[in-house]
């Protein structure tokens, strides 16, 4: 496992649903926050500019509710990391009790920002983000 990326947030009203717990979706958009804030604290400066990145697949379990005003950690690190695919997982987690809240595992492609067709990774790259670095 690469170094695990520590995001902090808050849940608040805004993020409730019906069942006056953090909505589902609020989770998915905390698991792309933390995705984007590792990727941005750690890549080069010409890699930031090269390379976009747009998710394959999101697999997401739900262990338990947050509620407004919880303190909530975001942790992730990368997996295995290929030319074509990064591998990332997520852990949510609730500060005061440690709690896990959420639970996922995203396959990132690379893709040139401007047209949008998927990009390799170069070695270099690849290495910051992952001890499991596969030359795929």
């Amino acid at each position: 496992m690469s170094s695990i990326f520590t995001l902090p947030t808050t849940a608040t009203e805004r993020d409730i649903d019906a069942q006056k717990h953090v909505n589902n979706t609020v989770y998915l958009r905390w698991v792309q926050d933390v995705a984007v804030a590792h990727w941005r604290s750690l890549a080069p400066a010409p890699a930031r500019d090269e390379i976009g990145w747009v998710v394959r697949r999101h697999e997401i379990d739900y262990r338990a509710p947050s509620f407004p005003g919880d303190a909530i950690l975001l942790n992730t690190w990368v997996g295995k990391a290929t030319r074509l695919t990064f591998e990332r997982f997520t852990e949510i987690r609730r500060e005061g009790d440690g709690a896990l809240l959420c639970q996922a595992k995203t396959l990132w492609v690379p893709v040139d920002p401007v047209s949008g067709r998927p990009i390799r990774v170069p070695p270099d790259v690849r290495k910051i983000f992952s001890v499991n670095e596969a030359t795929e």
